[in-house]
């Protein structure tokens, strides 16, 4: 048992029955009253947030999570499909259950999935994944990177916004966890 003082962000626990991850945790003191936790959560398995308080003494079961690096092999009908690097055993994974992670992916791209016991509960994404944009308006000639930008669609569907002077067939680095362009890939 794990006190709510002690959950982290990234950190997983069991509350009524229900899988929960921290997305974020704050220590609140009030002018009057008692300390509580303020806390951004996310339930792993309906992929809903909510915010809540705790008080800091509140005990949770923290959850083991075992991660397993894969490789995303391809995507049929709607399920994905990862292979163990380690032992090359096939996982099917729900596509609804990661969604927007798949927009980061292509074809034998490196990930870690995530398990609760055998239950298979998300994917870990490399930091940053190279892309190729696909589609985007023609570049501006003059153009620099303190523009406001353009959209750009990534070969995976993935919609960022990029400078004003990047063009169809460019390689760029994305931030996974951000969402962002980071730089051209070399």
């Amino acid at each position: 048992m794990i006190p709510a003082i002690d959950l982290k962000a990234g950190m997983t626990f069991v509350q009524d029955g229900k899988l929960i991850r921290v997305l974020s945790a704050d220590h609140h003191k009030p002018g009057k009253g008692n300390t509580v936790m303020r806390m951004k959560l996310k339930d792993v398995r309906s992929g809903a947030t909510y915010e809540t308080t705790f008080r800091p003494e509140e005990k949770f079961e923290q959850a083991i999570i075992e991660t397993k690096p894969v490789q995303y092999l391809y995507s049929q009908d709607d399920l994905a499909v990862f292979m163990d690097t380690e032992t090359y055993e096939q996982y099917e994974i729900p596509v609804s259950l990661i969604e927007n992670e798949l927009k980061y992916l292509l074809e034998n791209n490196e990930a870690k999935i995530d398990f609760y016991g055998n239950e298979v509960i998300g994917i870990e994404l490399p930091t940053t994944v190279v892309l190729k944009v696909i589609e985007t308006q023609p570049s501006i000639k003059g153009a620099t990177v303190t523009g406001s930008g353009k959209p750009a669609t990534m070969e995976t569907g993935l919609v960022v916004n990029v400078p004003d002077f990047i063009n169809v067939g460019d390689d760029l680095e994305i931030n996974t966890q951000e969402g962002t362009y980071s730089k051209r890939a070399k």
